[in-house]
């Protein structure tokens, strides 16, 4: 099983992380009014980025880390890892465009 962890930003532009299989789902439940107690009334949610961890305990700890942060640090490491990733798909391209 994959595991995921996900910022999103709720309607009331505060910021909610979380973890779950399909993230998609999880956050129509958090819609619904059937997630977290923290996102009940503060729908609807905005995916803002995600990451793919090999296992739930990989994905707990990174939550709890994210957690601890301010929303000006969540955003900030948000911003670098979406840079990274624009990165490497960039080289990636740039391989396969030389072969």
């Amino acid at each position: 099983m994959t595991w995921y962890v996900y910022l999103a930003r709720c309607a009331d532009d505060s910021l909610y992380c979380g973890i779950a299989l399909d993230v998609a789902a999880r956050i129509a439940q958090h819609d619904a009014g059937k997630g977290a107690r923290y996102t009940r009334g503060r729908g609807p949610l905005a995916v803002l980025w995600t990451r793919r961890c090999r296992d739930q305990g990989t994905a707990l700890r990174l939550e709890y880390a994210l957690k601890q942060l301010t929303p000006k640090q969540k955003l900030a490491y948000v911003a670098k890892a979406e840079a990274v990733r624009a990165r490497r798909r960039r080289s990636s391209a740039n391989l396969a465009s030389a072969r």
